[in-house]
């Protein structure tokens, strides 16, 4: 297929390996990550298919992770790209991403550290910046909400519990998972992160609104603080 398509744009190309006709004909799990882009970007350049732009575009950034972790403006610096295109690429990859959140937060209860990285691994792994979230749950451990309490830098996230119970008190959350990532892909936790666990414990304390946990996301792997015995 890759000689064929060198030759003919994508319009050209026979109907059984045209990607939108091979999605019809034989269901959208059949074809290719490249022929996936491809139907995305719908059209090439004077001198490429879709198909080989689709394929620029991957080798460029080396994967489909690297990929969806990039910015729409960097995205559309890819010759045949351009803003229109990285836009729907953006907007695509982010509907996997919520897909496959929210399949994950339809389950009746959290009952682990597991549950909650099934939950937030899909969209936390591919962050640049650390997010600090707030899993909020009511009195069976059954998801609430979600928040976002802040984004900090690289490196450190500055969280203050104001701003995390006034979400939790405001849902009438019973119990707060935290949960942040580590853009470094390493998971384990750094002093202040065991700062903030502490502070944000007693808080809680005070409140009648337990923190069972704090999960820190790396790169598609996880820590959890009760786990390792320093939130009991």
């Amino acid at each position: 297929m890759e000689k064929i398509a060198e030759r003919l744009t994508l319009k050209e190309l026979p109907l059984e390996v045209r990607p939108r006709e091979r999605l019809l004909a034989q269901g959208a799990n059949s074809l290719a990550t490249t022929e996936l882009l491809a139907i995305i970007l719908r059209t090439g350049t004077s001198n490429a298919t879709a198909l080989q732009v689709a394929d620029n575009l991957l080798k460029q950034f080396g994967s489909l992770h690297l990929l969806a972790q990039a910015e729409a403006v960097e995205i559309s610096q890819i010759k045949g790209i351009g803003i229109t295109k990285a836009i729907q690429i953006k907007a695509a990859l982010e509907l996997g991403i919520r897909l496959l959140t929210g399949q994950a937060q339809e389950k009746t209860s959290i009952r682990s550290a597991e549950d909650i990285f099934a939950l937030l691994n899909p969209t936390m792994r591919y962050l640049d910046k650390e997010y600090f979230k707030a899993v909020l749950l009511d009195t069976k451990h059954k998801v609430l909400q979600i928040k976002d309490i802040s984004i900090g830098s690289l490196s450190s996230s500055i969280v203050h519990p104001r701003e995390l119970f006034k979400a939790a008190i405001k849902a009438s959350s019973a119990a707060v998972i935290l949960v942040h990532n580590h853009p470094s892909g390493d998971p384990h936790p750094s002093p202040e992160d065991l700062e903030v666990t502490k502070r944000l414990g007693e808080a809680g304390g005070i409140l009648g609104i337990k923190v069972l946990d704090h999960i820190i996301i790396g790169d598609n792997r996880y820590v959890s603080l009760k786990e390792k015995g320093i939130i009991l």
